[in-house]
């Protein structure tokens, strides 16, 4: 391995040389000159600072034609292992492909290569841009190089290199599985070189890598170039999270542990109840204590870290709304971080970035309050913000123009935005589903983000002090700085038709069998044998304990858990029929109705606004259709607008009195819920729901339980005196023979499991006619075009001719059902839709989804093995439909209800799948044509406001 020098080239080296022979001299000669005859070597001379051993020891496998994955820290500088690659290519007159996971990256990258390359040896591939993209070496998002692959692009001719960036993202339950695809589909002369963040388990990733792909070194560094320091902010004082325990361990600040348990305990409680009064002087220390332990707000946080000279810094905050809110706090709070040049400058880049937005548009997109707090040096940074703004916001920090930024967790995902401190607001966040604690890989990322190297000597993760924190678990978090790396692979219809036509489905199969998911699976199955031979020997000793000297007692057991699973059977039916009941009482409902919610946290009297139908009801109502039952939208008294489930409604409800609802009712409008909520409570406050009466127990009068029954008395073991004991015994042998049974099907589930699952979806699809065989269909080849979550549903629409004859507003509409999900639950009313066509195609799109759905049921294709078609979302057709139609962007946003980087980047997908279907419609189908003008329509203002350039 060689080892960089810091000192000049001739003196360490003369020292060394003059105590050898003049045969080791001559040998010593020899190997500097095949050094410097090396591509390395040639690569070194364009960086001004010596490179880690890592990256020499990456570089040199990659040189001796060998693939890497590369595991290391963020900020240590793992991406020069890639640009070595892109070295490599240009040396060796072959092409590079350079992937990263998200379009901010490689506009990032891009611009880096061009500036060390030049722009004409530099192409960039994204959903929105196409620049010089014959180049030797070309920047691509992941998704882009997998649609070459199988559309057999003569783009990957001479392709010699793929670097593909932060490779952990094949974690990603909705977007991993095209890393995976990727890897595997690349020609085998394809050198690949992985990036990763630190991974617990990058020996058993490379041993994939290696089977799939050939020899490939794994080269694992934990070391950060900038050291970490961890700090807890409580009150006015910053503690360090870990201090120095015997024999040089980190040990956790007692001072913290002291707070959290004092905090913890309530003395004035205790004394009470043990009525005895606190002396003042305790009272007094306790007060002191308290007071050192306030939560600072955003503006004193800031300016204690200037103070401390921890700017520039990222507060991380896991809300958008709370980062914008975080820089009206910091500007009310007259905080100035910039002087009068740094504010001169700030202005300059941002008008030069911004001069192509129209002027009108500036007001409805807040730029001008941006701008005052760009000029101050404070910003915010999320998804929900206009690219251009974004990339400003970026390219201020890394110049130090911004000095506090306030962003979600977005941000951690690569960009080059290094800091000197990161500061964490909270150790939870809403993960989509529920608030959950960030995992120890989550921390890790976000406070890879402290230190910047070559500027900083240190950097600092800073975590607010909350209410009820414990420092042990922020330990935890802190000292685990792996995670594990789990492949997300599920096939889908586009890749399973794509696979047959180039492989055939045997080949396809076996293909799939290599995915590291089944890599994964089939190295669990042999803990899972082992138990499973542990458990067999615990049956026998289970089965000799329960021996019952008067009958077979196994025979008893069997009789007795027969009786119960016929009870529980009956009580489940009971339960089941009760459901039913609910359900077609709820289908009842209308708009107006008063009811009384029997249970759940929201029970009590309760408004219909929306019956909430079960897909393909109508009631004569136009609203959101539901495919698991009626879930009915209501204005309960105390104001609120909640969309209930049949869980809410155990028993039939019933319409006590009807209320007309105001045409101008806005749900959102706190007023307008106060107002009705009022008139509900007047008109049928006093109204008492009838009591539901309990029916007689199906179980009472059921033959087999009484046969049963009859049964156990006689059977011979029943008149033991170690009757129970024997049970005992027996209840254990059937609960380690039920689990046994559960492993069993757990080594037989996970065997072939990714095969298995494309079996399924191939038997549907020669259900549709779009495989026969080995040979793809023409509605086949038109499927192989779409790429998206909703692939075939857009293929079936296309086959229905649902869209024909549509205009390009109308059309825009459709698709962006096919795309958009909303961010929030669907406690909200019915979307508002285009009239006339698009409406109506839009209602038939739900109907295919829902034939869809009940076919993929019929194969066992459920999506919640991340596999199967999700139901369109129409929440975003009438903002595609308005924009489409030349609206300005201030009532589009007010009607859309959506920041204005939401509205942007739904646009661009909407754009990306027209696309697709103007490559996929028939020949002679107006779609086509259509798709092309609606993609012409959208953009324009923000929407084509180019990120490159």
């Amino acid at each position: 391995m060689i080892v960089p020098l810091s000192v000049g080239p001739g003196t360490l080296e003369s020292t060394m040389t003059e105590d050898l022979s003049p045969a080791e001299r001559y040998a010593a000669a020899r190997r500097r000159a095949a050094e410097q005859a090396t591509a390395l070597a040639s690569f070194r001379e364009m960086y001004d600072f010596g490179l880690d051993p890592f990256q020499i020891e990456a570089c040199q496998a990659l040189e001796a034609g060998k693939g890497v994955l590369v595991a290391a820290p963020t900020g240590s500088g793992k991406t020069i292992v890639g640009e070595f690659a892109v070295h490599l290519a240009l040396k060796q007159g072959k092409k590079c492909f350079y992937t990263t996971p998200i379009k901010a990256l490689s506009n990032q990258k891009y611009a880096d290569l061009c500036r060390r390359y030049g722009a004409d040896q530099v192409g960039l591939l994204t959903g929105d841009n196409s620049v010089n993209s014959d180049a030797p070496v070309v920047v691509m998002t992941t998704e882009v190089l997998r649609n070459m692959l199988y559309a057999g692009s003569q783009t990957l001719r001479g392709l010699g290199y793929v670097v593909m960036d932060e490779v952990h993202y094949l974690s990603d339950r909705f977007r991993g599985a095209v890393w995976e695809e990727v890897i595997i589909h690349l020609p085998e002369s394809v050198t690949l070189v992985s990036l990763s963040a630190t991974v617990s388990n990058a020996e058993e990733f490379g041993d994939w890598l290696d089977t799939v792909r050939g020899d490939t070194e794994v080269i694992v560094s934990e070391h950060r170039p900038v050291p970490l320091f961890q700090h807890v902010l409580a009150g006015r004082r910053m503690y360090d999270l870990f201090e120095e325990g015997e024999g040089h361990r980190k040990a956790v600040n007692p001072d913290l542990t002291r707070m959290a348990r004092m905090e913890a305990s309530r003395p004035s409680y205790q004394d009470r109840r043990r009525g005895r009064a606190m002396r003042e002087a305790d009272r007094e220390r306790e007060r002191r204590q308290r007071s050192r332990i306030w939560i600072p707000s955003r503006p004193e946080v800031i300016e204690r870290l200037d103070s401390e000279g921890l700017l520039p810094a990222i507060t991380f905050i896991f809300s958008r709304a709370a980062c914008e809110a975080a820089v009206q706090q910091c500007l009310h709070a007259g905080l100035r971080l910039n002087d009068d040049d740094a504010r001169l400058r700030v202005r300059a880049l941002v008008e030069e970035r911004t001069a192509s937005i129209p002027s009108e548009d500036l007001h409805v997109l807040g730029y001008f309050e941006w701008l005052e707090g760009l000029e101050r040096g404070i910003a915010a940074h999320h998804a929900g913000m206009l690219p251009t703004f974004k990339e400003v916001v970026e390219e201020l920090f890394v110049r130090g123009l911004v000095k506090a930024v306030f962003a979600t967790e977005t941000l951690a995902l690569g960009i080059n935005m290094p800091a000197r401190s990161v500061v964490l607001e909270k150790l939870v966040k809403w993960n989509g589903e529920q608030h959950a604690d960030i995992t120890p890989g989550e921390y890790t990322q976000l406070t890879g983000r402290a230190g910047r190297r070559g500027i900083d000597v240190e950097g600092h993760a800073v975590v607010l002090w909350q209410r009820g924190m414990n420092p042990d678990h922020l330990a935890g978090l802190a000292g685990t700085r792996t995670y594990p790396l789990r492949s997300s692979f599920k096939p889908s219809y586009n890749m399973a038709v794509n696979l047959v036509e180039q492989f055939g489905r045997h080949r396809s199969r076996e293909l799939l069998e290599t995915s590291f998911a089944q890599f994964q699976a089939d190295k669990s199955v042999v803990g899972i044998s082992r138990q499973v031979q542990r458990n067999e020997e615990g049956l026998e000793g289970y089965k000799e304990s329960m021996t019952c000297h008067l009958g077979d007692f196994e025979e008893y057991a069997r009789l007795r858990r027969d009786l119960k699973d016929r009870e529980t059977e009956l009580a489940k039916q009971g339960a089941a029929q009760r459901r039913a009941e609910a359900a077609v009482a709820l289908e009842k409902l209308k708009p107006g109705d008063v009811i009384h919610v029997p249970t759940g946290k929201y029970a009590g009297l309760a408004l219909v606004l929306d019956p909430g139908l079960p897909a393909g009801r109508s009631n004569g109502h136009r609203g959101f259709e539901y495919h698991d039952g009626p879930r009915p939208l209501v204005l309960t008294a105390e104001r609120q607008v909640k969309r209930l489930a049949s869980m809410d409604f155990p028993v039939p409800v019933e319409a006590l009195e009807r209320m007309r609802i105001p045409k101008s009712f806005n749900p959102r409008s706190p007023q307008s819920r106060r107002d009705l909520a009022s008139a509900l409570r007047t008109k049928a406050g006093h109204l008492v729901p009838d009591r539901h009466r309990k029916r007689r127990s199906a179980a009472a009068d059921d033959r087999e339980i009484a046969r049963l029954r009859a049964d156990l008395r006689a059977h011979p073991c029943h008149g033991c005196s170690d009757r129970e004991d024997h049970a005992r015994w027996a209840e254990r042998y059937y609960r380690l023979k039920r689990d046994t049974t559960q492993l069993e099907r757990r080594i037989e589930g996970r065997t072939n499991t990714i095969a298995r699952t494309f079996d399924r979806i191939v038997a549907l699809l020669t259900e549709l006619d779009y495989l026969r065989g080995n040979e793809v269909t023409e509605h086949g080849k038109r499927l192989a075009r779409l790429y998206g979550e909703l692939d075939l549903l857009a293929s079936e629409c296309l086959r229905a001719g649902v869209w024909e004859g549509l205009g390009p507003a109308e059309l825009a509409a459709c698709v962006s059902a096919l795309v958009y999900e909303a961010r929030v639950g669907d406690d909200a009313m019915a979307p508002k839709l285009p009239s006339g066509a698009a409406k109506a195609a839009l209602g038939e799109m739900v109907r295919i989804w829902g034939r869809l759905d009940a076919l993929e049921e019929e194969f066992r294709i459920t999506q919640s093995e991340g596999v199967g078609q999700r139901e369109p979302d129409l929440g975003f057709a009438w903002a595609a439909y308005m924009w489409a139609s030349g609206k300005g962007l201030d009532e589009v946003l007010r009607e859309a209800d959506m920041p204005a980087g939401d509205f942007v980047r739904w646009c661009k997908q909407v754009i990306d799948v027209l696309g697709q279907i103007s490559a996929a419609a028939p020949s002679g189908s107006t779609v086509g044509k259509s798709a092309r003008k609606a993609v012409d329509e959208l953009l324009r203002g923000v929407v084509a406001y180019s990120s490159v350039g």
